[in-house]
């Protein structure tokens, strides 16, 4: 639903296709917003790669090998898909668990109870959505 500031229509948010953070509209995309799919140009330049599509279908993989209502942590994503090189894609796993909360599939939680993906700070956890 469209909220209104003056005489401008501010359309809903997006997600970013890239880091999976919502995305508010700005009055610079106001010509473009339905082609914006960045947050940012780091984002636009990242991208989303075969490394990226891996960790996506690795928690994919892991919540489907847990009962209904398991969790996973991202490290676990990130150790199947990086070796011993795992500590370096913990941010692409969380980018990759923020984008399948855009698509409906998880939820992210903290302590039990289901945090914004955008704003969560510190661990967190995985869950398919209920």
């Amino acid at each position: 639903m469209a909220r209104s500031r003056g005489a401008t229509a501010v359309p809903p948010p997006k997600t970013c296709a890239s880091c999976g953070r919502e995305m508010q509209w700005r009055r610079k995309w106001a010509s473009n917003w339905d082609e914006v799919r960045y947050c940012s140009d780091a984002c636009r330049r990242r991208g989303v790669g075969s490394v990226d599509e891996r960790l996506t279908a690795s928690i994919r993989e892991l919540l489907a090998t847990r009962a209904q209502d398991a969790t996973i942590c991202p490290s676990e994503a990130a150790r199947a898909v990086g070796g011993e090189e795992w500590r370096d894609l913990m941010e692409p796993a969380r980018r990759a668990a923020r984008r399948l909360v855009a698509e409906g599939e998880v939820e992210i939680t903290q302590r039990g109870t289901v945090v914004d993906p955008s704003t969560a700070k510190g661990p967190i956890r995985i869950r398919r959505a209920r």
